[in-house]
């Protein structure tokens, strides 16, 4: 995978993403998807490390606008470090390892 030519995309199954005229539009611009299987929580980053973060966060707190419940994510978000979003991401590394080695099964 180093030696790409371009970018490869990795999206969800949503409808619009996997709709034939959205695959061959990304074929015909050159561009290389990866296959993704069906949800699996082993493998979302969000819902592992970061909304488990936000969720305990959150925990106890109760916004009566709109405005608070979106100043109360700036918040969340400008207090973590690089650090934890580095964590994050090579979390997904080894999750993605067990998952090859588990044959797409779930692990955790």
């Amino acid at each position: 995978m180093i030696n790409r030519k371009g970018p490869i995309l990795l999206h969800d199954n949503a409808r619009p993403h996997v709709a034939q005229l959205t695959l061959q539009k990304l074929n015909e611009l050159g561009y290389e998807t990866l296959p993704h299987p069906a949800y699996s929580p082993d493998l979302s980053p969000t819902d592992y490390h970061f909304f488990k973060h936000f969720n305990h966060y959150l925990q106890g707190k109760m916004f009566t606008n709109q405005a608070a419940a979106e100043s109360a994510f700036e918040k969340f978000i400008n207090s973590r470090t690089t650090e934890f979003y580095t964590t994050g991401i090579n979390k997904l590394l080894i999750y993605w390892q067990k998952c090859v080695d588990c044959n797409g099964s779930y692990f955790d």
